[in-house]
């Protein structure tokens, strides 16, 4: 089972998302916590099986209220995963 990683939001109503990646740099789960469900679910659904540097570029830089959102907050929580492992190795 691939390990669960923990990421704590900054500036949107969710406030933390729950993701884990698998051996072939794939988006295995993905959870967010709080914030709008029905959103949340479908972001989920639609990049769960995703490779994490496709979900970046997809997701970084989408704004909602203010210069962020839970899709660019699940990119910049894939991101900060991809440095801690490069530096990890």
């Amino acid at each position: 089972m691939d390990k669960m990683e923990v990421y704590r939001t900054v500036g949107t109503c969710c406030k933390q998302i729950m993701f884990s990646v698998n051996e072939k740099d794939e988006l295995s789960s993905c959870i967010f916590i709080h914030g709008c469900s029905g959103n949340q679910q479908a972001i989920s659904k639609l990049v769960v099986g995703m490779p994490i540097d496709q979900v970046i570029d997809k997701l970084r830089g989408i704004p909602c209220k203010g210069t962020t959102s839970c899709p660019d907050q699940l990119a910049k929580a894939l991101i900060a995963y991809k440095e801690r492992n490069a530096r990890e190795q």
